[in-house]
């Protein structure tokens, strides 16, 4: 990733961790799961040397929390159809 412009690399940041959230969200049926398999993903990121810049940090966390409350809606929304049409 050190051929990324400093401003791929924040759009990335904003976009990729709430994208991913709620992908495995989808997958494993589980948000809590979800959002521990993308912090595992991120965590094994910084180790490896990927990210090094605060800021990263930062945009990473706010963007796993939007994508987990996106993901709490819509298991939420998903729940709700699914007993209305019982």
């Amino acid at each position: 990733m050190n051929n990324l412009s400093q401003a791929t690399e924040v759009i990335l940041a904003i976009f990729v961790p709430a994208l991913l959230v709620i992908l495995f969200t989808r997958v494993t049926f589980n948000r809590w799961v979800a959002l521990a398999i993308t912090i595992a993903l991120f965590t094994a990121s910084v180790i490896a040397g990927y990210t090094r810049e605060w800021i990263h940090y930062i945009l990473d966390a706010a963007s796993m929390t939007v994508g987990f409350w996106y993901a709490t809606r819509m298991t939420q929304k998903s729940k709700s159809k699914s007993n209305d049409s019982v």
